[in-house]
């Protein structure tokens, strides 16, 4: 099939079809005419890249994980893919720390504010002067 469709096929833009096969993550073939064309297995390809983008991988760490799809049998990927997963995991969970870390912050800064407005909005006016 040809990018259009495939692009229709899996909801992929073309443009993040083509950025796919810059990165080794999506191959085709060519036209004689230099028109890609793609198999019917690209359309499982393509939902697979788009989970593994959306669970927050790179496209160099997806480019390590899908090996483990292609050569399913083959124990040497299988374990450069597991430690590559167990890696993706640590950065996610430093990530997680970081942004509880963050909010905890905020929520901090957000009593303070809290009190400071209750403390205005409870403190005398101010008494005009007279000229």
């Amino acid at each position: 099939m040809r990018i259009g469709e495939l692009a229709k096929r899996t909801g992929a833009s073309a443009r993040s079809l083509r950025y796919y096969e810059d990165q080794g993550l999506l191959t085709s073939s060519r036209s004689d005419a230099g028109q890609r064309h793609y198999s019917d297995a690209a359309v499982q390809r393509v939902s697979l890249i788009r989970q593994l983008f959306d669970a927050g991988m790179s496209s160099r760490v997806i480019a390590t994980v899908l090996p483990c799809v292609d050569i399913p049998d083959d124990l040497d990927v299988a374990e450069e893919t597991f430690t590559a997963m167990m890696r993706e995991r640590d950065r996610i969970d430093a990530d997680i720390a970081h942004l509880i870390e963050t909010r905890d912050a905020l929520d901090a800064l957000i009593r303070v504010n809290s009190r400071h407005r209750a403390e205005l909005s409870t403190a005398p006016e101010p008494a005009a002067q007279s000229t």
